[in-house]
């Protein structure tokens, strides 16, 4: 599994999202305490992009329906969405966020 560059460090806020396309995948991204997290940028319940949704704690809340999913780990914590997202290790290396796909 290769790490991808994704952004500048910079550019990922505090509590921020920002989507990215990564070796054609769609990936949004996020900083909660500082760590960087990332998650397949397509809510599981709808057409949606976690992107454009809105961070509640450790959670972002989809857009569309207004589901949760963890970032930490993409586990569905909210209702209508009911099945995990994929979630994808972020690490920020030398002023540069870089996400590992699978």
């Amino acid at each position: 599994m290769n790490w991808h560059d994704a952004c500048a460090s910079e550019a990922l806020a505090e509590e921020a999202t920002i989507g990215v396309v990564i070796a054609g995948r769609p990936v949004a991204l996020f900083r909660i305490g500082g760590t960087p997290y990332a998650l397949h940028d397509l809510c599981p319940h709808g057409a949606a992009r976690l992107s454009d949704g809105f961070v509640d704690g450790d959670c972002i809340e989809c857009p569309l329906h207004q589901g949760l999913v963890d970032i930490r780990n993409g586990k569905p914590r909210g209702a209508p969405v009911s099945t995990p997202t994929e979630s994808y290790p972020a690490r920020e290396r030398d002023g540069r966020i870089e996400v590992q796909l699978r």
